[in-house]
């Protein structure tokens, strides 16, 4: 930074002092400074980027507003305002100054980078590439629009460009923190796990302690099954930034994985963060202002960043697609950094469309407040770009958590976990912060890709040999599996098995995998392990599918049916260790649903050992789903449409005004 009267004797220590990150010193010598030049813009400007650095933003604002006065056209005062005013939220205001600073200074790199990420925080994603790609030009060693270029073109898809940028940061300064911990996050976005981890590990060794950099190297870990190194990892950075929302997530995603905790153990984690999170929003509750009659029209909001190309559309679309519009106005409340082709088929399926990226928690649910939203829907759990910081403020009179990610949220702002008694069978309560309100199974309706074809005759008629199968991430892949799996495959030594997913789409962790089989006696020819996307034709050459436990598969499970492929499952832990055994209840075929690990292996045995009771499932299968309650688009918006309502009846007959309503187990 430079300053405009360079005769006074102590500016350049002033500037040093702030350079250096002596912010302690630097504020009281620019407080000096404006006391004895009150009227030169030079200690205004370094005070106020003091400041902001510091995050005292509103006094930072005041301040640079001083040396705006004195110096209207200072880029760098502009520029520095405007990173005080977004801090604030105050966005519109921020992009104009940033703007004025480049127009006023046209090699001003900062101003240039400032206003492409404050457009790629916004989601206008175009324009943000090109103010990243002009600061480029001015500099093209410019390590930060490097980046965040990087990352933009990841969130557009451009993935080779994406990771063009990263190495040319890294090439730049092949120690870069930042750089590195990206670049990690996209291979472990295409499956390349273990190059993925070697990022994250050096990004934590040049960088120890930072809190992203870790929760990175935790996600890597997780991916690869390594658990217990992953949730270390999370509590390493909880402990720098706990009440990072983010990480608490994280952090309770992978518990639901745990092959050895119990249910009890794991549900105190979600009541620790419910302690931690949710809790101390109580005292600022609002009372709800909604009409209480139990018969009107219901503004129901949905909250999702999935309203996109996601596996989800497929259990999402018909339901809004059915919708009662007479008595329902549905909104969707959209967390999306860009939207595709199908945002605006969902944009069509509902009466109003609220786009909420770059929306705080607190701004986000007085806008719900305003909507007048009754009922408000979270569909995504602990998952990526949740808004569970909104449910916690608690903006509706009544609120649910459904279909995202299939287990308890945690907060106890919530009323209801939608599920049915397969998924919550009467008892386990206990292991939900919200109310389990249960549907007739399956609590879901499925949609299936126009782009499946038809079955196909049964594969070991053809071949001779019978091939089990799962489409399942790395993750679910737990020692008790291999076990289990190993065991099915030594009591049929002629059958084979493939497992397939974005996680095995490199020769190294194909490897891996194949070694902890060996362990178990299972020669590497007969495992075909790899990935294939459109998964189609993979299940066409399986014969049963295998779901994991303790935490089942989702969608993969009922796409399997659809194929023609019947599966085993274990019912495990309450819900994520029964949604196996609700897709098959709601298909009509409770019995390939196991109580034990060795009925499991049993059950698979005996599927295995009639082909020609292979074959007549494998003709009938999808007729059957086809019948089945999956299937039945209209009839499950009618169930699903009740539970809403009954829902609002039992919150208008027993809620007293302000409190939330007693919640109804149904």
């Amino acid at each position: 930074m430079t300053h405009g009267k360079a005769s006074k004797d102590d500016g350049d220590d002033l500037l040093a002092l702030f350079e250096q990150g002596r912010h302690a010193d630097a504020e009281i010598k620019a407080r000096l400074w404006t006391e004895n030049y009150p009227h030169d813009a030079f200690g205004w400007k370094i005070l106020g980027a003091i400041l902001t650095t510091t995050q005292r933003h509103q006094e930072a604002v005041s301040v640079l507003k001083t040396a705006l006065k004195l110096s209207p056209e200072d880029a760098e005062c502009l520029n520095t305002l405007g990173a005080a005013l977004e801090d604030e939220g105050r966005m519109e205001e921020a992009g104009v100054l940033y703007a004025r600073a480049a127009r006023q200074a046209p090699g001003f790199v900062a101003a240039f980078y400032n206003l492409a990420k404050l457009l790629q925080r916004l989601g206008r994603l175009d324009e943000a590439r090109f103010y990243f790609e002009h600061a480029l030009s001015i500099n093209p060693l410019h390590l930060k629009s490097l980046n965040n270029l990087g990352s933009l073109l990841r969130d557009l898809g451009c993935t080779q460009e994406a990771l063009d940028c990263y190495r040319r940061a890294l090439a730049i300064h092949p120690s870069q923190p930042e750089a590195l911990t990206n670049l990690g996050n996209l291979l472990l976005s295409l499956g390349q796990l273990h190059e993925a981890l070697e990022c994250q590990q050096r990004a934590a060794r040049l960088q120890p302690g930072h809190p992203e950099i870790l929760s990175n190297l935790g996600n890597a870990l997780q991916h690869l099954g390594r658990l217990d190194e992953a949730l270390d990892v999370y509590r390493q950075a909880l402990t720098i930034r706990p009440d990072d929302t983010s990480i608490h997530g994280k952090l309770l995603f992978t518990l639901n994985y745990h092959p050895d905790q119990s249910a009890e153990q794991i549900f105190s984690a979600y009541q620790a963060f419910d302690q931690r999170i949710g809790v101390p929003y109580r005292a600022s509750w609002q009372p709800p202002a909604s009409d209480r009659d139990p018969d009107r029209r219901l503004r129901i909001g949905y909250v999702s960043p999935d309203f996109r190309c996601h596996s989800i559309r497929h259990f999402l679309e018909p339901v809004l697609a059915h919708h009662d519009h007479q008595s329902f106005e549905i909104t969707a409340y959209a967390e999306l950094s860009q939207e595709d082709g199908l945002t605006a088929v969902y944009r069509r399926l509902v009466d109003r469309w609220v786009p909420t990226h770059g929306l705080s928690d607190d701004v986000l649910a007085e806008r719900i407040r305003a909507d007048g939203i009754d009922i408000l829907i979270d569909l995504a759990g602990h998952t990526g770009g949740n808004r569970l910081g909104v449910f916690a403020r608690r903006p509706t009179p009544v609120s649910v958590t459904w279909m995202g990610y299939g287990y308890t949220t945690g907060l106890s702002a919530i009323d209801y976990f939608l599920t049915d008694a397969i998924m919550a069978p009467a008892g386990c309560e206990p292991l939900f912060a919200e109310r389990p309100w249960r549907l007739e199974a399956p609590s879901g309706i499925y949609r299936p890709a126009s782009d499946m074809g038809e079955v196909g005759s049964l594969p070991a008629l053809a071949n001779g040999t019978l091939t089990f199968g799962t489409l399942t991430r790395h993750v679910r892949l737990n020692h008790h599996v291999i076990r289990v799996w190993s065991e099915i495959l030594r009591r049929l030594p002629h059958a084979r098995l493939i497992i397939d997913s974005k996680d095995f789409a490199t020769e190294a962790v194909q490897a891996r995998l194949a070694e902890r089989f060996a362990a178990h006696g299972i020669e590497p020819e007969r495992l075909s392990i790899g990935y294939h996307s459109p998964p189609w034709d993979v299940l066409r050459t399986m014969d049963i599918g295998l779901d994991c436990f303790p935490h089942n598969s989702g969608a993969t499970l009922v796409e399997s049916l659809y194929m023609g492929v019947p599966f085993i499952t274990l019912a495990a832990r309450p819900s994520v260790g029964r949604s196996g055994s609700s897709v098959l209840t709601g298909a009509g075929h409770p019995e390939w649903i196991a109580t034990s690990e060795a009925d499991y292996v049993n059950k698979a045995v005996a599927l295995a050992s009639d082909l020609e009771h292979l074959a007549a499932l494998r003709a009938r299968l999808r007729a059957d789903f086809e019948a089945s309650p999956w299937r039945d688009e209209a009839g499950f918006v009618q169930r699903i449409e009740r539970a809403y309502r009954n829902m609002w009846q039992h919150w208008c007959e027993s809620a007293p005004a302000g409190q939330p309503a007693d919640r109804l187990m149904t």
